[in-house]
């Protein structure tokens, strides 16, 4: 299957930005408009609402079919150039049989959000379409304004690709936000902490795979599903992985780990990327890389598939964005990590 990118952002396109799962916008208004004012304002974006944008959780107005239709609406409107989650959740993946997937395919455009949306992510990578995990509109967007860096990000991947992009580890990073129940916030941030590097675990010289991934806990709700990929998929793959706000215990995480094991991922992955955890501590944190390890290389015996931790995608901020699909390479002896094409055309 060749591999579709979408086209690149450009200032006055418009961008549809969907609750594909959680109706926050509903909830958090002030925190939605200020991300969709930072689309509209540093990016020079249009943003165009959809009914369940703002529609209430739990209500007919946002059944799992009514979310289904607002999205195959914004990819079959040639008049969009993007579409963005207001947020994440956790029950987008019953959209997925609702889902129409020759006009997805038919119809490609940058889709961009992380978490429970990674759910549409793989249902449309495995279409053959590049599809990004990156910052929502509340989560993300709305933050962006404390993190220059990750302005420029943005840019580079979706706007003004270059023929390579090299990643790096942003110099401060937060995982918590003001409460969002307290009047007056919108994309206030908590303590700023400087970075303490990725972790390069294990591996040597360059390993070059497509990157393919998300949010753990939401990767689970696909394994065993028709939207799931069969084992000869991760042939040369860059697996990436995070976990959410909720905090899976490493023990949790092992088991999940262990899983892709038994399906033989590490012995066909040309690496396995671990997200900084949300809300862990230091402690935690160095758990969690000596179990990947023991998982990886111990039970498994992949001791030579490239294992970096602590890196700057999913629930913390600011977030890399990792575009599924795309051709990476990660070099263990220079600890360098870069796409070697562009995610968008």
């Amino acid at each position: 299957m060749n591999l579709v990118r979408p086209a690149r952002l450009r200032e006055g396109d418009t961008v549809a930005v969907l609750s594909m799962s959680w109706g926050g916008p509903n909830v958090f208004p002030d925190v939605f408009e200020a991300g969709c004012a930072v689309l509209t304002e540093r990016f020079g974006l249009r943003v165009r609402e959809y009914p369940t944008t703002r529609a209430r959780s739990g209500t007919p107005a946002a059944s799992p079919r009514v979310r289904a239709a607002d999205l195959q609406a914004a990819f079959g409107d040639e008049s969009v150039a993007a579409i963005v989650a207001s947020i994440g959740g956790d029950d987008s993946a019953l959209l997925l049989p609702h889902l129409d997937a020759e006009l997805i395919r038919a119809h490609p455009k940058i889709l961009l959000g992380y978490s429970d949306t990674v759910t549409q992510l793989v249902f449309a990578n495995l279409l053959g379409m590049v599809t990004f995990n990156g910052p929502s509109v509340m989560a993300g967007f709305a933050q962006l304004p404390h993190f220059p860096a990750a302005e420029a990000h943005v840019r580079a991947l979706l706007m003004e690709p270059a023929a390579t992009y090299d990643y790096q580890p942003y110099p401060q990073w937060v995982d918590a936000y003001a409460d969002w129940n307290t009047p007056g916030v919108t994309g206030e941030v908590g303590e700023l902490r400087p970075h303490d590097g990725w972790h390069w675990l294990q591996g040597a010289g360059r390993r070059e795979g497509r990157l393919f991934g998300g949010c753990v806990e939401v990767l689970e709700f696909l394994k065993g599903s028709q939207w799931w990929p069969a084992a000869s998929f991760w042939q040369d793959r860059i697996l990436f992985l995070e976990t959410s706000e909720e905090r899976p215990t490493v023990e949790q995480f092992r088991y999940w780990l262990f899983n892709y094991g038994v399906q033989g991922v590490f012995d066909r992955a040309a690496g396995l990327l671990i997200g900084r955890a949300r809300g862990y501590s230091d402690a935690e944190k160095a758990a969690l890389d000596a179990m990947v390890q023991e998982v990886v290389a111990g039970q498994f015996g992949a001791v030579d598939l490239p294992i970096v931790t602590n890196m700057d995608f999913g629930h913390t901020d600011p977030q890399s964005i990792m575009p599924l699909g795309v051709l990476a390479e990660l070099d263990s002896d220079a600890c360098t990590f870069r796409l070697l094409e562009p995610a968008v055309q």
